[in-house]
């Protein structure tokens, strides 16, 4: 350890020692006009933005070669190569219109400032505008138009949901904020539902075991949400009314406002969300399908520069949210006939400090997330003897659940190596997870602290300008794991044509033994609850991942088309399993334990199109197979599975955009799932035996319009609306009553909803 820390403070040593005071400013126009907000990056290193005059500036530089990155969207990216010698020297550039690219700056691949194209690890982008025109509320909403990515509701009356990749469940994929892994257990259960659209810049996804940077949890990948920072002054209102099925209410109100200091120096966002959804009831059994919502948050996010090679970052938000399903009635949660009430209160912040050198970066970090739960799970006695004993201990529980993380991160970049260039980083990191959930009338209790203390090293190795390596281990500590564990990722990115990439990548990863989202959430069945212990012996998942891809883009005058092909294996070893373990005097037990092993495999394919700036086409379709080394037990005297439940060998998306004009804009959305085998369990009037449950595949097709009018020179308004599910395809085998099998869902998230809003810009 002693020996990393002297290499560190060595190489920083070496990058300040041998910076020079030398700088790179320019001008960048567009039709002989600045152009504001420009993205200008340093050897894809160092970003900056041009001012109001279209200038820029990179001080504190050494001489030698630099590669100047301009772009902006709707306009042709910009490259020069620069030589400093003992002056300084001063650009102009004129960027010229053309259709929209695929080709963003992306930092989740390789924890450094990226172009897609350069990447040897495939990252996937959803920007803010997409989550608009698909008319998203909330994070769960938005990942549903990714290739390899699929949002489930998994429960009738809670309704919480969670995301899988690449034929692997949530557990396996692990949620940044900003980079930082402060998704806890807990939030993940409804977390997905409670941060709204509104917070997100844009979402950067990468599937598979490339993600092994990010240490435990990455098997499946790693979704990375970067949240809204102030690039310049704008106000933005919006209200939306929509009608879920004819009977039930869901309104919603955000805000956002972004301010920025004339030099760019300094800036502040602020983002607020109110949300209010009826309770819905689509049998008419007189129990809720889709749970009652009121959803709060409000955030704010800053930075200061001190001096153009210095930024510092520091964000916090707090998110509120009350949730109710189960029998509607105005009486209390445990009066009612079976219900779940959740009440969540969720701090999440964080704190960046960035300083750049001529050749080097160091990053110092630290972030945090609280949540704290009141929450009822409980379904009413008929036995009169149980009765009074539940009125005098009703199982109302508490969670509370916190999640530190702080680290650092040092690159340096060696310009003449072995006839290319080279990224070295360096970093360690140390995340506590801290997580306690009790409800003391079933017994139940989730005592648990884990410790993770990893430590990274990474080469970004250009050999040429056609051949890129990416290799890298990570080695964490973690204190439910008894050895080190050294997870190795190596990519290798070949560009065969201009615009054609093939990548070819090897990744391990692991899951400790610890209490992940699901096993938190207590289900409804066969009158009962279930709930889920560890196994005492219980050790870690390991997992080994292979994927190769095939990526090309054809741009011309007036459009852009490409494709991406992507092969995908993940072996599996010590899988865990949920075995059935019998019955309590309060409902199904299960523990969960390693199994013999898994595998994972399958192929997607994107397709996506841009016809000058107004038509966009997206699409992306899996075919995959998930399958346990032996058969797995589900419900007992039933013959078990070697295939995964809830887990389709098919789905896909599409998501057609039409803007004719700066004024009209038109969206078709469609997500495909095929058929997958789900338990239900007997107990509801309509369900007297245990099945194992084969779903027939199908659709959810939704619209959305929207016409902009200009108030004035710099206030315009959009009143748009659409519908959600138009097919209304939404499940009708619900069980019904109280002693209805909750996890039995599956489908659409809500039915046919019809939506009209309003959004002021200012």
């Amino acid at each position: 350890m002693h020996r990393l820390i002297y290499t560190f403070f060595l190489l920083l040593s070496i990058g300040w020692a041998n910076s020079q005071d030398l700088s790179i400013t320019g001008t960048v126009l567009s039709d002989d006009q600045p152009l504001e907000f420009a993205t200008v990056s340093l050897n894809e290193k160092k970003i900056t933005y041009t001012d109001q005059e279209g200038r820029f500036v990179f001080n504190q530089l050494e001489n030698g070669k630099y590669s100047i990155q301009l772009s902006y969207l709707g306009y042709i990216a910009h490259e020069e190569i620069i030589e400093l010698g003992s002056e300084n020297i001063d650009i102009q550039t004129t960027l010229k219109r053309e259709p929209l690219n695929f080709d963003e700056i992306v930092v989740t691949g390789t924890k450094t400032f990226k172009r897609q194209t350069n990447s040897a690890v495939i990252v996937n982008v959803v920007d803010s505008k997409t989550l608009d025109n698909i008319q998203a509320c909330n994070l769960s909403e938005g990942l549903k138009f990714q290739p390899g990515l699929r949002v489930e509701t998994d429960c009738q009356t809670c309704n919480y949901t969670q995301l899988r990749m690449n034929g692997l469940a949530g557990g396996y994929s692990q949620i940044l904020i900003n980079g930082r892994p402060i998704f806890s257990p807990l939030t993940g259960l409804y977390g997905l539902e409670q941060i709204p659209v509104n917070m997100i810049d844009k979402i950067e996804v990468i599937r598979g075991g490339g993600s092994s940077l990010y240490g435990s949890s990455a098997i499946g990948g790693t979704v990375n949400i970067l949240t809204k920072i102030p690039q310049e002054n704008s106000i933005t209102l919006n209200s939306m009314y929509q009608r879920i099925n004819s009977q039930s209410n869901d309104m919603m109100l955000n805000g956002n406002g972004n301010w920025v200091t004339k030099k760019k120096n300094a800036g502040i966002s602020l983002f607020m969300n109110q949300r209010n959804r009826e309770i819905y009831d689509h049998n008419n059994d007189g129990f809720s399908e889709l749970p009652k919502i009121t959803n709060s948050s409000v955030g704010i996010s800053t930075f200061f520069k001190p001096t153009d090679q210095q930024k510092i970052e520091v964000s916090l938000s707090r998110l509120y949210e009350y949730r109710y399903g189960g029998e509607i009635t105005d009486l209390p949660a445990h009066l009612a006939m079976q219900s779940e009430e959740r009440t969540h209160r969720v701090w999440m912040g964080s704190a960046d400090y960035q300083i750049n050198f001529s050749r080097a970066s160091l990053i110092l970090y630290s972030a945090f997330q609280n949540t704290s739960r009141d929450h009822y799970t409980g379904i009413f006695p008929d036995d009169p003897s149980e009765i009074s004993q539940h009125l005098d201990n009703p199982p109302y529980g508490i969670s509370n659940t916190s999640t530190l993380q702080s680290g650092l991160q040092f690159n340096y970049e060696f310009e003449d190596f072995m006839a290319g260039s080279n990224i070295f980083t360096l970093g360690a990191e140390y995340l506590l997870d801290d997580t306690y959930d009790e409800i003391p009338a079933y017994q139940y209790l989730i005592d648990q602290v884990t410790r993770d203390l990893g430590i990274f090293v990474q080469s970004d190795y250009e050999i040429s300008p056609y051949l890129n390596l990416l290799t890298g281990v990570r080695m964490d500590h973690h204190n439910l794991v008894d050895p080190l564990i050294f997870s190795p990722r190596i990519s290798l990115l070949y560009k065969f044509l201009q615009f054609g990439q093939v990548r070819l990548g090897y990744g391990t990863g692991f899951r400790a033994p610890q209490a992940f989202d699901t096993d938190l959430h207590i289900a409804f069945a066969g009158g009962g609850v279930s709930r889920v212990q560890l196994d005492p012996e219980l050790k870690e998942e390991r997992s080994e991942s292979f994927n190769l891809s095939v990526n090309y883009d054809q741009p011309t005058e007036n459009w852009i088309a490409g494709f991406t092909t992507e092969a995908f294996y993940t072996r599996l070893d010590d899988a865990f399993i949920l075995k059935p373990i019998g019955e309590d005097e309060f409902g199904e037990q299960f523990r969960k334990e390693n199994g013999q092993g898994a595998t994972v495999q399958g192929l997607t394919l994107e397709l996506r199109a841009n016809y000058n700036r107004v038509l966009q086409l997206e699409s992306g379709f899996t075919i995959q197979s998930s399958r346990f080394d032996q058969e797995v037990v589900y419900i007992d005297e039933l013959e078990g599975l070697r295939a995964f439940i809830r887990t389709p060998d098919e789905y896909g998306f599409a998501n057609l955009s039409f803007t004719p004009n700066n004024k009209f804009n038109f969206n078709l959305n469609y997500v495909y799932t095929g058929s997958m085998i789900i338990p239900h369990f007997a107990g509801a009037p309509n369900q007297d035996k245990d099945e194992l449950f084969t779903t027939s595949p199908f659709s959810d097709l939704s619209s959305r319009i929207g016409y902009l009018f200009p108030l004035s020179q710099n206030i315009s308004m959009e009143l748009y609306g659409g519908v959600k599910n138009v097919l209304n395809s939404y499940q009708e085998q619900f069980d019904t009553g109280k002693n209805r099998d909750s996890n039995f869902v599956y489908g659409p998230s809500a039915p046919r909803s019809l939506y009209v809003g309003v959004k002021l810009m200012l």
